[in-house]
């Protein structure tokens, strides 16, 4: 399943020192059982705006990490907390239609 976000920067706070944030939490959160992995990215028209996506092999797993509560991630968060909007998108399953590059 996928867990997503978007986060917004507040003017004059950067997306490099947010990812660095970022960062730091998703490699203790990777630790976690079930945890597959995190991106993150810049929109392309605006770069004031950044989508995350953690991966994870079922929402029980994710659920068990935040049930299972870090202090150090929550002090990580609280660093940039002041600094960024979050937008709560969803969680999803794992994609059930793919398409690939196709040439006719």
């Amino acid at each position: 399943m996928k867990f997503i976000f978007e986060v917004h920067l507040q003017e004059g706070f950067k997306a490099e020192d947010y990812a660095d944030a970022w960062v730091r939490a998703s490699k203790i959160i990777q630790r976690s059982p079930g945890a597959l992995g995190t991106e993150l990215h810049r929109k392309v028209d605006d770069p004031k705006v950044l989508i995350a996506i953690a991966s994870w092999r079922s929402k029980k797993d994710r659920d068990a990490m935040q049930a299972a509560h870090s202090e150090k991630i929550d002090e990580i968060i609280a660093s940039v907390a002041p600094f960024i909007k979050i937008k709560r998108i969803g969680e999803f399953y794992d994609p059930q239609w793919v398409v690939n590059n196709v040439s006719d």
